[in-house]
């Protein structure tokens, strides 16, 4: 097995497993597992197929097989640049089984070029993707691309998945705590970092959230967010401890998500907040008094509107609030027993898989005073494994006492409830989707016409924040944004707002206050234009 460079402490290791917080399953043995149990039970669904347990394990051992004769073998990288399909689920479970570490958090959004950049920094000898994913994949000649990667060594697409099992005498994997799951994170830089976790450590919170929850096999879960997020990878951990079907945010065409919500009998969505405030938006114009079976919601990624919780819970429907990062899966949760006021205004206070404190803003190896806001730190069973091939990066995360410290400022109430304050990291979330300012504004830049240049979220109601970008220059709104894509910023980063400034506000040192010029904008003191990317499409595509 070719080794990784993990934080992985062996005292640490044997403390989560006395505690229970670990155990010696995998991701497939668990899949396994529940395929003797209640081998026709369904167990994975969307919109194009839907798979028991039995079938489920079948065309995961095919996959596997395939992977062994090709030569990949464990320690090798595999990633998935893919939709929200049952085979994105099937290959990471092949991997599972034969030790091979998946990298399934290549979003559509990204452009074929940054694909190859990801490709190269893991040296994947896999790739499984689909026809015409991504944000440029139309326009873009992606299959000659790869074949100057002389590392990778097969790309599977879903109409050439195997479907036959060829090897009947190999013993699956059986480490849980080597690398599993692999997932770029690119913080507030835009520079990659990829988190490493193995099946142990993602499935520390899964645990918790199951049990606290009471998340049971002849449950159905749904997970809006895609394949290609960590939310969804929280609800897959959630899925092999419980045993229950798990449907995909994929309907058949022409169904909304409230109408695949019904149709599956959903009891257990995961989301963000702009999923829910869209499925609530539809529930209303089309006068349903309830949405389906769901009794549970969970929804991470940025606070819950007050308005959304009491639509929820008017109709029997129990929020949960959710606070994580990909590093450290949901581990600040509320419970179901939780009053009402602490769904709404906190994170609740998790479970025993990850320890939170709060540190000092100005001193992360200093704990801040009861009561007061400052960085928010944690470590425990849920934690990752540090960053792929990136030692600066995993040092600098964390504080001289072993604490991640995520960028973000909280505080704890009375009780221990987590309550997020605001972010220290300069990072703007459309609807669950993180912006890089730096990227936006280093291309803008480079145009002749703009001498400086700032990025910063204005509010919007359904989707958090929209981006802005303001500019010292003379260049047009439409002139900008088709420079953006010239310089191949990704449509889905594109600003929805612009204006031009004489001056920007500084700092003694001279550096753009964003944050001053989102409250400008709140105070009507500068007057953004709604702007909107045209993205020009190939004439042979």
């Amino acid at each position: 097995m070719r080794p990784f460079l993990t934080l992985h402490d062996p005292a640490a290791a044997r403390s989560f497993y006395a505690k229970g917080l670990w155990t010696e399953d995998t991701f497939y043995t668990l899949m396994a597992r529940h395929a003797v149990k209640r081998p026709e039970a369904m167990a994975l669904r969307d919109g194009r197929a839907r798979l028991d347990w039995q079938t489920l394990k079948a065309r995961v051992d095919a996959m596997a097989d395939d992977m062994y004769e090709r030569g990949i073998t464990a320690g090798d990288r595999v990633s998935i640049w893919m939709g929200n399909r049952v085979e994105t689920i099937i290959a990471f479970l092949a991997c599972s089984r034969e030790g091979v570490a998946c990298n399934p958090s290549l979003h559509r959004t990204y452009t074929c070029a940054e694909i190859v950049d990801l490709l190269d920094q893991l040296q994947s000898t896999v790739l499984i993707t689909e026809p015409g994913w991504g944000a440029d994949r139309k326009s873009t000649d992606f299959d000659a691309m790869l074949t100057q990667l002389p590392f990778l060594k097969k790309v599977y697409k879903p109409e050439t998945f195997p479907m036959h099992i060829t090897q009947l005498s190999r013993e699956p994997h059986a480490n849980p705590d080597s690398i599993a799951y692999l997932a770029f994170t690119s913080g507030t830089t835009g520079k990659p970092k990829c988190v490493m976790h193995s099946c142990n450590t993602l499935l520390a919170n899964a645990r918790d959230l199951v049990r606290d929850w009471k998340i049971g096999p002849d449950d159905t879960m749904l997970t809006l967010s895609p394949l290609s997020h960590h939310i969804a990878w929280v609800a897959v951990g959630q899925w092999l401890v419980c045993g229950c079907e798990l449907v995909t945010d994929d309907p058949p065409k022409d169904m909304s998500r409230l109408d695949w919500i019904i149709e599956t009998g959903t009891v257990y969505v995961m989301g963000v907040p702009t999923h829910a405030m869209d499925v609530l938006a539809e529930q209303r114009k089309r006068g349903l008094e309830r949405l389906g079976d769901v009794r549970i919601f969970y929804m991470a990624g940025s606070p819950i509107p007050e308005v959304v919780a009491k639509a929820f819970v008017d109709q029997g429907i129990t929020p949960q609030n959710i606070y994580g990062m990909t590093e450290s899966s949901s581990h600040q949760y509320t419970h179901p027993d939780d009053p009402e006021n602490i769904w709404i205004s906190t994170c609740g206070r998790g479970g025993p898989a990850y320890e939170v404190r709060i540190w000092d803003r100005d001193n992360r190896d200093e704990e801040a005073a009861a009561g007061v806001t400052g960085e928010i730190g944690g470590r425990g069973a849920a934690l990752m494994l540090g960053y792929y091939a990136n030692q600066s990066a995993t040092e600098n995360t964390f504080n001289r006492h072993g604490y991640l410290m995520s960028g973000d400022l909280g505080s704890f109430d009375a009780d221990g409830n987590l309550k997020i304050e605001g972010r220290v990291k300069d990072l703007i979330i459309r609807g669950g989707h993180n912006i890089y300012p730096s990227q936006i504004e280093a291309r803008a830049l480079t145009h002749p016409g703009v001498s400086r240049a700032a990025a910063f979220p204005v509010p919007d109601e359904r989707l958090g924040e929209k981006v802005c970008l303001a500019i010292i220059g003379t260049v047009t709104a439409e002139d900008m944004l088709a420079h953006l894509g010239r310089e191949g910023l990704s449509k889905f980063d594109m600003p929805e707002w612009y204006l031009t400034l004489d001056e920007l506000p500084l700092t003694a040192s001279g550096k753009i206050l964003k944050r001053e010029l989102t409250e400008m904008a709140k105070r009507g003191e500068i007057t953004p234009a709604m702007v909107r990317y045209a993205e020009k499409k190939d004439p042979a595509s």
